[in-house]
């Protein structure tokens, strides 16, 4: 993998020069927030004191709003940054890189692995449906040659992986953090993930942006064949 890259932050590309293994979607110390914006309360939900019309979604949904600045400072990789996230399961970018994920006739490259997964529900926090069949995954899809050196240098899915074809999927919910009316200022209290059709939704600030995989099938990464055109 080159040292240089091409980073998308909102759909817009500047080069950087980084280590060859830091994931596109990898917070860099660069890009912390001091201070972080004041939360208020207007109509009806959570609100950054000074919002500006980027800081929610087309849904509507608050989302925490962090600098866009990959490659400045150290690559933090417990940490995964909003924007890029979101940018990457939005457009099917590869989690790694940050170009198109690979795609063939039957679907989009994506690693899972056996941990639990947060199933948004009309209570957060609630388990999934143990029978349910879908599969809903913060992580976004992977090129072919990023999947082959994630599954060696990733020791999450050193542990345990299975590489799937996605043919059919839907966004979700998101993940952030819970607020609660309170005076003066709402005060987080929870880790949630939520439905985008549960009203809670109002009351979190987002920082992930949840996939639910509905139609996928087992596929070996030494036989799979990278697809042309992408």
């Amino acid at each position: 993998m080159p040292e240089e890259l091409t980073q998308a932050c909102g759909g817009h590309s500047s080069p950087v020069r980084r280590p060859a293994m830091v994931p596109y979607i990898t917070q860099w110390s660069g890009e912390e927030v001091a201070p972080r914006p004041k939360m208020v309360m207007r109509r009806g939900r959570i609100a950054f004191a000074d919002e500006r019309p980027y800081d929610r979604d087309s849904r509507g949904v608050l989302w925490a709003r962090t600098p866009c600045q990959p490659g400045k400072g150290r690559p933090q990789f417990g940490l995964v940054h909003p924007l890029r996230q979101r940018n990457a399961v939005e457009r099917l970018l590869c989690q790694v890189c940050g170009g198109p994920a690979d795609r063939d006739a039957d679907g989009v490259l994506w690693l899972l692995t056996d941990e639990p997964t947060d199933e948004p529900t009309e209570e957060p926090g609630t388990p999934a449906d143990a029978g349910s069949e879908d599969v809903v995954t913060e992580h976004p899809p992977l090129c072919l040659p990023c999947a082959r050196i994630a599954v060696t240098a990733c020791p999450r899915l050193r542990r345990d992986f299975t590489a799937v074809r996605v043919r059919a999927l839907e966004q979700a919910g998101v993940r952030g953090a819970l607020y609660r009316p309170a005076a003066p200022r709402p005060v987080p209290v929870d880790a949630v993930s939520v439905a985008f059709d549960d009203p809670v939704v109002d009351w979190v600030r987002a920082g992930k942006l949840l996939l639910r995989l509905t139609e996928f099938r087992p596929v070996s990464l030494d036989t799979a064949v990278p697809a042309t055109g992408t």
